[in-house]
């Protein structure tokens, strides 16, 4: 019983480790991905900070046609920026909703990729650990022998 329930424990740690891996690898990708459709057909505007909050950074441009755009999404690599804060952006002419600071680049999401990878290695490492020490058989209690006298 406590071989399967080991077998079992470190199936759920390899299979929750192989999944926070592939956030990771996501952490990375996504960014990456987003930066290559700016790349391809690229616009340049001057945008004003709307809002900051923990999750996103907004703003408002106007794009080379004179369109205000306010995308719902937030911006890419908002670190540092204030509301009311005005910041050159580059977006992407086919949808001017994929939007980032201008210089900042998807190798950004690098060290928060690794980070989490780092963390979840050590985390299932320790787990894989404990539940080899909780399932491992116990020597049984000694046996008494009679003492010939």
């Amino acid at each position: 019983m406590r071989e399967r329930i080991g077998r079992r424990g470190r199936q759920l740690v390899l299979l929750l480790w192989a999944a926070v891996m592939l956030g990771a690898v996501a952490l990375v990708a996504g960014p990456f991905l987003n930066d290559r459709a700016i790349d391809e057909d690229p616009g340049r505007a001057l945008a004003t900070v709307t809002g900051v909050s923990r999750l996103r950074t907004t703003v408002d441009f106007r794009d080379e046609q004179g369109i205000y755009h306010a995308p719902s999404t937030g911006l890419l690599y908002p670190t540092g920026l204030g509301e009311g804060q005005r910041v050159w952006v580059t977006y992407a002419k086919g949808d001017p909703d994929l939007v980032k600071v201008e210089g900042r680049e998807w190798t950004l999401s690098i060290i928060p990729a690794l980070s989490v990878a780092l963390v979840a290695t050590v985390v299932a490492a320790v787990l894989w650990w404990a539940i080899g020490r909780v399932t491992r058989p116990r020597p049984s209690s000694p046996e008494i022998r009679p003492t010939l006298t």
